[in-house]
């Protein structure tokens, strides 16, 4: 074997070492961690009054691979540790024909989501995979453990100058999403916040929302350097893909969440609990 030849094999091997040592961090490594994101927001609507602390959890799936009842069970004692003052649940509580996953009812998710701790409690709103499943089921048994489920509605919470509101939509895909209804108890002025499964409806959110929190694209799950996700399960492409997004004068924030759906890989984009803090400086 010639030089070149033997250089060419060695660059072969290496190469091919190395994919798989990615495909094994990303299908048996990473979906399995957790990882906990700190994202402070400033917003003049919250002048006077003492940050909020949420914790937003959102495309559970559970049953995917690596991410069981038992994840779903570290899920929850780390937001606890986090001491939110509420917790919200973005949608997609479970999971259909994920590659090495299996499916986990909802009645077997909802207790586990009852050790959840918040002053204010946990406020959920559902997503597609939960409806293409069965809605009302998966509502009546987030219900059942005392999470309350919101779908073109609102609710406040506290009192006085210290009081504010959560709003919830309904599933884009799925459902009729209503914004305006949604609003439509909220007094002008009062601070609220906004939550959707899917961050696609946020072009049509008015400034009077001080915050919008969402999920449904998984950050594409897969983050390639220079190039950002390959795939995001958005008309916007990237553009409402993951993190903080600011457009005119309006602030998202969408999660990774915590499962996979479709394809059990992630890389560059772990699962994570995110951590909010509202606060007006």
């Amino acid at each position: 074997m010639t030089p070149r030849a033997r250089t060419l094999v060695r660059t072969a091997a290496l190469l091919g070492a190395a994919g798989l040592t990615l495909l094994f961090w990303a299908v048996l490594i990473e979906p399995g961690r957790l990882v906990v994101r700190e994202t402070r927001i400033v917003s003049r609507a919250w002048s006077d009054r003492p940050p909020l602390r949420i914790a937003v959890l959102t495309d559970l799936h559970v049953g995917s691979l690596r991410n069981g009842r038992g994840h779903l069970a570290e899920v929850v004692a780390r937001t606890n540790q986090e001491r939110p003052d509420v917790v919200v649940l973005l949608g997609d509580l479970v999971i259909q024909g994920v590659l090495g996953g299996h499916f986990v009812p909802p009645e077997q998710i909802a207790p586990v989501l009852q050790g959840l701790r918040a002053r204010d409690g946990v406020v959920a709103v559902l997503g597609n995979h939960d409806w293409w499943f069965d809605g009302p089921r998966v509502r009546r048994s987030l219900e059942g453990a005392g999470v309350r489920v919101l779908e073109n509605e609102a609710v406040p919470f506290g009192e006085g100058a210290q009081g504010f509101w959560i709003a919830g939509v309904g599933d884009l895909w799925t459902r009729p999403v209503d914004i305006g209804r949604a609003l439509g108890a909220v007094p002008a002025g009062e601070p609220v916040v906004l939550l959707t499964h899917n961050p696609d409806i946020f072009p049509a959110v008015p400034a009077r929302v001080t915050l919008t929190l969402a999920g449904h694209t998984h950050g594409g799950q897969v983050a390639l350097p220079l190039f950002g996700p390959p795939i995001v399960p958005s008309r916007y492409g990237q553009r409402y893909a993951y993190g903080v997004i600011v457009e005119d004068g309006r602030t998202l924030l969408v999660s990774s969440g915590i499962g996979t759906s479709i394809i059990p890989v992630r890389w560059r984009v772990p699962p994570e609990i995110a951590i909010v803090t509202l606060s007006g400086r």
